[in-house]
């Protein structure tokens, strides 16, 4: 099963890099995605995750060709 990955806003400056394409086998959450994707990093504080450009719960069920993002909770003022 093939996920897109996309990094926004200070997540990507931090990371390095604004996406990732993942390969993976069997049942995959959000969660599963960020590990696999940022092997050794823990996800920064109060991360927001998306699936197919839906807030979504790190437990959430990620399917084959879906995209998810990561990125930074959003202050205005």
């Amino acid at each position: 099963m093939s996920i897109k990955v996309r990094y926004f806003a200070s997540l990507k400056e931090s990371l390095g890099r604004s996406e990732d394409d993942l390969e993976f086998t069997g049942i995959v959450t959000v969660s599963d995605v960020w590990h696999r994707a940022n092997a050794g990093k823990a996800a920064p504080n109060h991360l927001l995750a998306a699936v197919n450009m839906e807030y979504v719960d790190w437990n959430s069920i990620v399917s084959d060709g879906d995209e998810v993002a990561f990125f930074p909770p959003v202050t205005g003022g």
